[in-house]
């Protein structure tokens, strides 16, 4: 029987794994290089390897090797080929070609010289020549130029062998099936497996790590599903050989199927379950995976697997604005769950952060370093009761005294909440210094702010009390652990107000006041409902009746609510966001606000005050500290323009009128000397500081002004 000489490619960091697996198919003369395996094999061999390698990329036939010094040189390589013995001239082909060198500076020109080679060969031998089709060829051509050398072959696996024939649907950043495979085969699965050991992803997103697994411990061959191969084409090939393979495939897989153990993915986003069934139904395993849609946070559940297994998973990690500390306290969720639940059970994390064994809170037992793609990963193992990093599993004291504070708070605020009527409040403040949070609540939902801790403060440390107190929070505030959202607060120049962070668009209806308004706490550091201005929103209901209300720098229009229930006669709402005046509409709508008499302007405040002739009875004037947004006349520095500001508002007063003027920064200071000509001047911080922020009483500062002309004897 004919022996060929055979190269198949696979992801760097996983050609020893492909060796094994390629001895076990047949091969003989293994040797493993970068980038793949070099091996000798029969025809059957090529078919076991298409249809069998878990691990291969691609499956490569070298027809010819030769050096050249110009572009000339490889067409005349080509040339010299045998292409009549390996495909007709009425079959397709396309041509792959990888290097530069030697007259040929971009892949594309050296893929053009090939196809000539080939077609001129034909052209002179028989007149005309193949057509090329780079979808789905009859045969397909790898070339590769390195160093002057040339490696002509044909692709017997016609595209990537990790695309299985199974995936319809693919999340964000899929992980390629054969690395996915080369995962498990490095976690021992196969024999967990045998021993009849249960599977768990509990970050499965579409299922490649818990389909392959399932595949595997089914006997199932991986290119059973597939359609098209390279070879299928090709003068060499002995259908009968492919189709006996195939039957033969078919049968182990009946059989192994009925053997399988518990296999379950879970992931947080419904989208991705969806999809994962999808691709689970395509494999012929529909009913052998449960598939569930659920929050890492209740991992705990799932104890009913059993006793013993392999947990793997790959948590995202690619890095976007907002999301590394995001990223990481995954990680350090992941990490705590599993070493609370699942000790006596082998863990196995792929992850490309760095230094994931600080993130997941324990040295591994051992590594492995892979690539996704093009980017560096490690592959972590935990044997069942991995010892943890000291110190980084148990602070009980530090947290007992963070959830002793904030069930303590809770209680405390509880029966003024209920007298009030008060939902949505503060319920913890940076209490703790080790524990730099900010946490409201949102009715049922919890917003958790994390204060960038300083340089002095170790980062690890602060990762480790983070992870703790997130861990806590859901007990201790009887809430779904799904309900918890965390920010990370990093305050700049002017504090830090504003800035998309995602762009989810879920919003929930929370209630203030006896009024519904929506709020966001996935999208933005701000929520949509600032709580310490809650007493401010009441002084707009308290002096709005019969006025005319102008609403400044109006953000999601809260205070136009308000407003408009303490009887204003119109309001106008003033913003320079598209998106914060429509949230400002729906606000309104969702407490029946509405009429022509409720305005929603889109301007630069500043310009907008110069341009308008209106007066009003009442204003609000809550400025950013900071903004250069790019239809503003020139950027707004509050502390160097809120004389301006307040006198160009001022100037639109009606005879008795209203000014209200609040900032959250924390180092303003009034220009008295500016205004005090023209305006009375009363502090009423003290009076709209809330209860639930008394730990910070200049979280924000608010004054009440009035012209002196026009309210001698007036009461305010």
């Amino acid at each position: 029987m004919t022996h060929h000489e055979l190269f198949a490619t696979s992801p760097q960091g996983t050609e020893s794994l492909l060796a094994r697996e390629l001895g076990a198919l047949g091969a003989e003369r293994i040797r493993p290089v970068q980038g793949g395996v070099s091996f000798t094999g029969t025809l059957r061999t090529a078919c076991m390897v298409c249809l069998w390698s878990r691990v291969a990329s691609r499956l490569l036939l070298p027809l010819a090797r030769f050096r050249i010094a110009s572009a000339e040189d490889l067409h005349a390589g080509v040339m010299d080929i045998p292409w009549e013995d390996h495909l007709r001239l009425n079959d397709t082909f396309a041509v792959d070609f990888f290097g530069t060198g030697d007259g040929i500076r971009h892949t594309h020109f050296g893929g053009l010289r090939v196809k000539d080679g080939l077609a001129d060969r034909f052209r002179l031998r028989n007149g005309r020549r193949p057509s090329v089709r780079l979808e789905a060829p009859d045969i397909r051509i790898h070339c590769r130029l390195r160093d002057h050398r040339v490696l002509v072959a044909l692709d017997l696996s016609g595209e990537s062998l990790h695309r299985r024939g199974y995936r319809m649907q693919a999340g964000a950043a899929p992980l390629k099936e054969n690395l996915a495979a080369a995962i498990l085969l490095l976690s021992d699965w196969p024999a967990i497996a045998s021993q009849g050991g249960a599977f768990l992803d509990p970050l499965c997103g579409t299922g490649a790590l818990v389909i392959e697994a399932a595949l595997m411990a089914a006997d199932a061959a991986p290119g059973l599903w597939r359609d098209y191969y390279g070879f299928k084409g090709w003068l060499g090939m002995d259908a009968k050989l492919w189709d006996q393979c195939v039957a033969e495939a078919r049968e182990r897989f009946a059989v192994g199927i009925t053997t399988l153990p518990d296999m379950l993915g879970l992931d947080a986003a419904p989208g991705a379950i969806k999809g994962a069934e999808a691709n689970a139904a395509k494999a012929g395993l529909t009913g052998r995976i449960r598939f569930e849609c659920q929050p890492l946070e209740h991992l705990s559940r799932e104890m009913a697997l059993g006793a013993s297994g392999l947990l793997v998973t790959n948590p995202p990690y690619g890095v976007r604005l907002g999301a590394e500390e995001e990223v990481l306290a995954l990680h350090e969720r992941l990490g705590e769950l599993s070493r609370r639940h699942f000790s006596q059970w082998h863990c196995a994390i792929f992850s490309g952060v760095a230094s994931p064994e600080q993130a997941l809170g324990r040295e591994p037992d051992r590594r492995e370093a892979l690539k996704n793609g093009s980017l560096p990963c490690q592959l972590l193992h935990y044997s069942p009761q991995a010892p943890a990093i000291h110190g980084a599993a148990d602070k009980p004291i530090e947290i007992d005294a963070f959830v002793n504070r904030l069930s303590k708070n809770k209680k405390r605020l509880a029966g003024w909440c209920h007298r009030e009527g008060i939902g949505c409040y503060r319920v913890y403040d940076a209490d703790i210094p080790e524990f730099a949070l900010g946490i409201d609540l949102y009715e049922n939902r919890v917003h958790v702010q994390e204060y960038a801790p300083p340089k002095s403060v170790d980062a690890a440390k602060a990762r480790e009390r983070l992870r703790l107190a997130m861990a806590a929070i859901p007990d201790v505030l009887r809430v779904p652990a799904d309900h918890v959202h965390l920010k990370t607060r990093q305050r700049g120049p002017g504090g830090a107000r504003y800035g998309v962070l995602e762009r989810l668009g879920r919003y929930h209806e929370v209630g203030e006041g006896g009024l519904r308004f929506l709020i966001n706490l996935t999208d933005r550091l701000d929520t949509g409902l600032f709580l310490d201005y809650r007493l401010m929103r009441s002084k707009v209901r308290e002096h709005a009746r019969g006025r005319r209300f102008l609403n400044l720098f109006g953000y999601t229009g809260t205070a136009t609510v308000y407003a408009a229930a303490g009887g204003a006669a119109a309001t106008v709402t003033v913003d320079m966001s598209h998106a914060y005046l429509d949230w400002a509409r729906k606000n309104c709508e969702l407490n029946g606000v509405s009429g022509h008499q409720h305005r929603f302007v889109h301007a630069d405040c500043l310009a907008w005050l110069d341009n308008t002739r209106e007066r009003f009875d009442l204003i609000l004037l809550d400025p950013p500290s900071f903004s250069n947004s790019k239809g503003m006349a020139r950027p707004l520095n509050l502390q160097r323009d809120h004389g301006e500001l307040i006198l160009k508002a001022a100037g639109h007063l009606s005879s008795g009128g209203i000014l209200l003027f609040s900032t959250n920064f924390q180092r303003f200071k009034l220009d008295e000397a500016a205004l005090q000509s023209r305006l009375l001047i009363r502090e009423i911080t003290r009076e709209t500081i809330p209860r639930d922020f008394s730990r910070n009483d200049t979280i924000h500062r608010a004054w009440m002004l009035t012209h002196k002309e026009k309210n001698q004897g007036m009461k305010v």
